[in-house]
């Protein structure tokens, strides 16, 4: 397990390293042609006297005598304090006073990286002292935003800091356990990516290092510790602080987002009270908002602006009057509009799952994720997403079901569910499953899946199983079946089946095995 995690890292370096470059050197051509704003360049103390690299664009013309509306914007994971400027240049022509600053732990800004913990909330709200102090900023109109790691740490410190009236919280997560240990199983290729980036741009933390070295070896014992660490940095820990203080809340993801999976988006949203929206759209980790950083037209910013403009500045622009729940499906066609989320998927279909099965463990069957960042990408960009050949399929090592074949499309909407029995042969096991859109010659598309891992079973003793795939938006064509895949072993998770173990799926006459799935209204 060592080496093949340190592999990970190695390569996670790699990718990263020339990914930060070359996007560095891109992200710094729009902000090249933006001469008429006030852009400085400064450093801001945050937390305990911690320097944080910052720039501070302000309105052309901005003089002092009038104020402004103040967005305050974190960096994402790794990436430089120009990361923003496109964006920041564009929200200055409309009036705002815009502070970029770099997290603590990387580049040039001080202390280490503490995965937005304490010091990272703490230091916002210094941010916005010295933004008030500072610029011509408006004491009564302030947001934040920011793209991953930077929307993060903007929903935790709007529940800390009752200053903030808006947020725009793009690709950034509610949940960090349930966002990289989902189904108690970690995400190996995500977290390696992550520990990757810091290595390459930034200064962990020893309890950060810990962190991870404890995640890639499966350590039980402190299982709880990473838990409790992860709850101190998901803002659904202060979900009641949150709605207490009641600001506007946007949220954006991608349905195939490898590092922050868009169920716990979704299952938060649902839980605010104050003004929300949620957007969905196809891609993966931050690829929904990149070209915005460019400087080039994009939906995610777009909806960001005008979330701004009337909440902070009180345009009458229509966006509170739109339906708040905003998809885009993997499929193609224009965005849907839906009141809330459990409107989304209104119609229910099970495919049953009959019959008694029983897979060996330890070999992947050809059945998998595909690749972090680079699968939902082609999912993204060519509707390309991993396949596999459903007969072909080695039964010894893959259990499969399929549906009848569908007389008109399936207009897949939300959060399938998958529901068994199991009866191990060890008392450790991990899973794997996966929903396909089977065609005509057999070939699967990956429409979901997830991975599940239990401990402490009784071995020869049944279980039942209760699993949520990931979120998403996705036409089966008529013509076509869904088939369920599950085998035990995917690249994209780190699986905990002890040598020669086997997995026996049953449907119980008193408890039948099925998988549900949301279907939109026809």
């Amino acid at each position: 397990m060592g080496q093949h995690s340190k592999a990970l890292r190695t390569t996670a370096v790699g990718a990263v390293s020339a990914t930060l470059v070359a996007g560095s050197a891109l992200g710094l051509a729009p902000a090249a042609q933006a001469a008429p704003n006030s852009v400085r360049f400064v450093d801001i103390s945050g937390d305990g006297g911690t320097t944080l690299k910052a720039n501070v664009v302000t309105p052309a013309g901005a003089d002092g005598t009038h104020r402004h509306p103040l967005l305050v914007m974190p960096t994402s994971w790794g990436l430089p304090q120009v990361e923003y400027f496109a964006q920041a240049q564009k929200l200055a022509n409309s009036g705002y006073v815009v502070v970029s600053y770099n997290v603590r732990g990387f580049w040039q800004s001080g202390g280490e990286i503490e995965v937005a913990g304490p010091p990272d909330i703490a230091d916002a709200s210094k941010v916005i002292d010295w933004a008030l102090a500072n610029t011509p900023a408006d004491k009564r109109q302030i947001g934040m935003a920011g793209v991953s790691y930077g929307a993060g740490i903007s929903l935790l410190a709007a529940a800390h800091d009752k200053r903030v009236r808006a947020v725009a919280a793009l690709s950034g997560w509610a949940d960090l356990i349930d966002s990289i240990y989902s189904g108690r199983t970690q995400h190996v290729q995500a977290a390696a990516l992550l520990d990757g980036a810091s290595l390459v741009t930034g200064r962990q933390s020893p309890e950060n290092r810990q962190i991870f070295n404890d995640f890639y070896a499966s350590n039980l014992s402190k299982e709880q510790d990473m838990i409790n660490w992860g709850k101190k940095r998901s803002v659904a820990t202060y979900l009641d602080q949150l709605n207490d203080s009641g600001p506007a809340v946007m949220m954006a993801n991608a349905w195939g987002d490898t590092i922050f999976p868009p169920n716990q988006y979704a299952d938060f949203y649902e839980k605010l009270t104050g003004p929300k929206r949620l957007e969905f759209r196809p891609g993966d980790h931050a690829t929904a908002e990149l070209t915005g950083l460019f400087g080039l037209p994009n939906d995610v910013w777009t909806d960001t602006e005008r979330w701004f403009d009337h909440y902070l500045k009180g345009e009458d622009n229509g966006i509170n009057r739109e339906l708040p729940v905003r998809l885009k499906s993997r499929s193609g066609g224009g965005y849907e509009g839906y009141p809330d989320w459990k409107s989304v998927g209104t119609t229910g279909k099970k495919i049953s799952l009959a019959g008694t099965t029983t897979i060996r463990a330890n070999v992947d069957s050809g059945a998998n994720g595909g690749v972090v960042f680079l699968s939902s990408i082609l999912d993204q960009v060519a509707q390309v997403p991993p396949m596999a050949a459903i007969p072909l399929l080695p039964r010894r090592w893959a259990a499969v079901w399929k549906s009848e074949k569908y007389s008109s499309a399936q207009r897949l909407r939300g959060t399938s569910k998958l529901h068994t029995t199991v009866t191990p042969t060890k008392e450790s096991g991990t899973l794997v499953a996966y929903l396909y859109d089977v065609g005509p010659l057999g070939l699967g598309k990956l429409v979901s899946n997830a991975p599940y891992t239990f401990h402490g079973q009784t071995p020869g003793q049944p279980f039942g199983l209760d699993l949520e795939l990931y979120s998403t938006s996705y036409d089966v064509p008529a013509g076509h079946r869904l088939a369920l895949v599950v085998d035990t072993v995917d690249p994209l998770y780190i699986e905990h089946n002890p040598s020669g173990a086997r997995l026996t799926f049953s449907s119980p006459a008193n408890d039948p095995s099925y998988v549900s799935i949301p279907l939109r209204e026809q």
